[in-house]
């Protein structure tokens, strides 16, 4: 008589803000007492407010079997009430789902059509495999129902039916195609709407329905099934390519006549995927240059959904005709500078395949303006924070791949690329240092005419102190100075300051650099040292003698910062560097004029040009003559490879495996002969001798090497005072070709004629999505089916089968039992007889 209603729930829930948690504590437990009430229009309301607290957060899968209750009512909005609680809380595990199914039959045969509809729109929240196997005969039958109301319902139902119980596909679906002729059109675009979800799991069963879906193409003029229609159509023509030129006519018309922006969007895009530009023929070209002009449409539209779906048009008209998409270069250009990151992604992707020679520096700069900051006044220290770093991460990864894709074919001017490799290095806010590394190391190696810049642009960036200063910043790109170590060292030739270079490869800063990094330091210290002792050699003196040796034993007192890294490379390295150090100074100190070993230095390092790998240069190796690479090269040798590889499964085995095994193992032991054995290893003894890949264990100590640090001198590392030739002023270079290294191929290798048709085709920019799509359980079931063959005579749907009463129950049970007794004697007969 109190109880509250709905609106007096939600008006108490607002009230009562600072202990809305108590307040609805107390009212759950009159709720928990109101469901338990013999009378409807109490036990609804209670349901109805459960409902309400279950959108809030609150469990109602307690109260499952009063909501059956509530749905069992004769009153409409009980059974309303009932069946929305049941499509919000109902599981396909819950208990009282088998409570449900006469309910929905009787629901389903009222003469009150919102009653049906109320059933059905619940059955499609809730229906199980056994729902939908028990329910199946009455939704196929009510496919004849006199409102096409109901008829539309129960078509768009039966789909839910089809992904929980497949088989019901192959018995309902001559019916279901007799309603692509249904007088009433929402019941032919539930149909339509239906037969194109399942034809995305196998439409090869849906090819026959092409003339019927044709002729609806053609006399249609509901936009929303047409659409469908060639959604449908679209998944058809991959499977019977002949449809194409049949669909061609009515789906340029369409495109030329319909004002529907979604119909027009769709008959685009299955004419650009679906092959209908490369059946056109001739007329292709006019037909895509009509795409595009409509498209220019959506990305003109302030709708951001249709400027969206008119990139992804254009993105895939790209690769066919990338000169009618570049022809709206400006508006996809305006479209990176979107607000929505989406539009601006789909903008990219783009103008990545619109790039070439005479425009690619123009979209690089316009991409940078959104990594790095406009204001000059930012420095590395306040990176721009306009856009996210995932984004700032993927448009460097569109930069790198526009410059660097086919081999750096759009680039003229590598000395530009150099500049804006080393501005991101500086300004990109996230951390891409191996991508900057790997692109300045192979530009440097591919390009000989960038060298001398690349060197000159790597010696300040080792100069720059605030660089190294943010070497333990997350988004710093410190990765770099690898890069810029290397190619110093490489082509230390060009380096203008020779000393001031080693010095900042052996400044105390590079002890605190990642361990890849110091690993290049000290390469590179020994590398441009090799080639200042070959510039020392052909004026040697005294005085440059006692001055080359001061210096080298700075140097050498300078690698015990790398000698005492944690990282073993790092000090393996530094050890070899240092004792070639020791070896030259004993060298120098013993003879007068030029030790051999410095002449011979600059061998150890220069003696052939690094070339860069061609890609295809390991499938170029020709095969020699004679060699069959199916054949042993040597006859195994008998019962030892089996031998060899039980033993080794033996002692990887697992100790749980072993211990079930113990005993097996233990008896197959004890049965081999003991000589047999002894053969057996020293056999695989002497084999293993002559094997390259089995390391033989080795007793000898390694010698520890000792070294007095404290008596090694000091002395700060200063070799300003050596002269260096004087260079004049260099006039400004006129623009002129670079000159790219010869990629190393091996002999008697020859390009094919697939390579060379590849240098000139572009490549596509692709990046991983971060959605896994996972196809579910009920399209595999969906998957199976094949709706091509006739039905069998035995393919009909399960009868319900009545209970059995008690009687029958009882002479049952009694049969079974006597034929169990028959079959113990037979048995003890057997017994006894045997």
């Amino acid at each position: 008589m109190f109880e509250k209603s709905l609106t007096d729930l939600i008006r108490g829930i607002r009230a009562n803000k600072k202990n809305e948690q108590k307040y609805i504590a107390v009212c759950l437990q009159e709720i928990r007492n109101e469901v338990k009430s013999n009378d409807l229009d109490i036990k609804s309301t209670a349901v109805a407010k459960l409902t309400y607290l279950q959108m809030l957060g609150y469990d109602m899968s307690w109260a499952s079997f009063y909501m059956v209750e509530v749905m069992s009512s004769t009153k409409f909005l009980h059974k309303r009430t009932g069946y929305l609680a049941a499509t919000l809380s109902f599981q396909q595990d819950t208990d009282v789902l088998m409570l449900t199914t006469n309910l929905i039959k009787k629901d389903l045969a009222s003469p009150a059509p919102v009653d049906i509809g109320i059933a059905l729109n619940g059955l499609s929240h809730i229906v199980t495999p056994d729902l939908a196997r028990d329910l199946s005969p009455d939704l196929v039958s009510m496919l004849n129902h006199s409102r096409p109301y109901i008829r539309k319902k129960v078509v768009l139902v039966l789909y839910k039916v089809f992904l929980k119980y497949p088989e019901a596909l192959r018995i309902s679906f001559p019916r279901l195609k007799e309603k692509l002729e249904d007088p009433d059109p929402s019941v032919v675009s539930a149909v339509i709407s239906v037969i194109c979800e399942l034809a995305r799991k196998n439409p090869k069963n849906y090819l026959s329905l092409a003339p019927q879906l044709f002729k609806l193409l053609t006399t249609s003029s509901n936009n929303w099934m047409l659409i469908k229609i060639i959604k449908l159509f679209a998944s058809l023509t991959p499977l019977e390519p002949r449809l194409i030129k049949k669909l061609l006519p009515p789906l340029t018309s369409l495109i030329q006549t319909t004002p529907a922006m979604s119909l027009l969007y769709e008959c685009i895009y299955t004419v650009i995927t679906g092959g209908f530009l490369e059946a056109a023929g001739d007329a292709g070209h006019a037909l895509a240059a009509t795409c595009t002009n409509k498209l220019r449409k959506f990305l003109e539209d302030p709708d951001q959904n249709l400027k969206y779906v008119g990139l992804l048009a254009m993105s895939k008209l790209l690769a066919t005709h990338p000169r009618l998409v570049a022809e709206h270069k400006d508006l996809i250009l305006e479209c990176i500078d979107d607000e929505d990151i989406s539009i601006r992604l789909r903008a990219l992707d783009l103008v990545v395949g619109m790039v070439h020679r005479k425009n690619i520096v123009e979209i690089v700069k316009r991409l940078i303006t959104h990594i790095m900051p406009e204001q000059p006044e930012q420095s590395l220290h306040d990176p721009s924070t306009i856009f996210d770093p995932v984004y700032r991460t993927d448009i460097i990864h569109r930069i790198i791949f526009m410059c660097s894709q086919n081999h750096y074919h759009h680039l003229n001017d590598f000395e530009w690329y150099i500049s804006v490799l080393m501005g991101i290095t500086y300004k990109a806010g996230v951390n891409v240092g191996d991508v900057l590394t790997n692109q300045l190391m192979d530009v440097s190696v591919r390009v000989k005419s960038v060298r001398e810049y690349a060197v000159k642009q790597m010696y300040h960036l080792l100069q720059d102190k605030k660089f190294l200063e943010t070497a333990k910043r997350r988004d710093s790109n410190i990765e770099v100075l690898s890069a810029a170590a290397w190619i110093c060292g490489e082509y230390c030739n060009y380096l203008e300051d020779i000393p001031s270079t080693l010095e900042c490869l052996l400044a105390p800063q590079a002890a605190h650099l990642p361990v890849k990094v110091q690993t290049i330091y000290v390469h590179s210290v020994i590398k441009i040292f090799a080639y200042w002792t070959s510039q020392l050699t052909s004026q040697w003196n005294t005085e440059l003698q006692h001055e080359f040796v001061k210096v080298t034993q700075v140097m050498c007192d300078k690698m015990d910062m790398f000698i005492h890294s944690t990282d073993l490379e790092v000090q393996e390295r530094a050890y070899d560097v240092k004792s070639l150090f020791n070896i030259i100074l004993d060298a120098v100190h013993a003879q007068d004029g030029v030790p051999a070993v410095l002449e011979g230095l600059p061998e150890l390092f220069f003696m052939y040009e690094l070339n860069p790998v061609a890609p295809k240069a390991q499938s170029k190796v020709p095969i020699p003559e004679g060699l069959d690479l199916d054949t042993w090269i040597n006859d195994p040798l008998p019962d030892l490879v089996d031998d060899v590889d039980s033993d080794d499964s033996k002692a990887s085995a697992q100790p749980s495996y072993q211990h079930k095994k113990k005993k097996k193992h233990s008896k197959r032991d004890n049965s081999d002969d003991e000589d047999t054995k002894e053969r057996r290893r020293a056999a695989r003894r002497e084999a293993r001798k002559n094997d390259p890949f089995y390391i033989p264990s080795n007793d000898k100590k390694l010698v520890e090497f000792d070294s007095d640090i404290d008596s090694i001198p000091v002395v700060e590392l200063r070799l300003d005072d050596i002269k260096k030739p004087k260079k004049s002023k260099k006039a400004k270079k006129p623009v002129v070709q670079p000159v790219y290294a010869e990629e190393e191929m091996p002999e008697n290798a020859a390009i094919s004629d697939e390579e060379k048709s590849t240098k000139k085709k572009g490549s596509v920019y692709t990046k991983k999505s971060t959605r896994d799509i996972f196809e579910s359980a009920e399209d595999a079931g969906l998957n199976n089916v094949d709706l091509s063959t006739p039905l069998g005579e035995d393919e009909k749907f399960e009868q319900p089968k009545a209970y059995l009463s008690p009687e029958e129950v009882r002479i049952k049970e009694e049969a079974r039992y006597r034929a169990e007794r028959k079959e113990l004697r037979a048995l003890q007969v057997a017994i006894d007889h045997g």
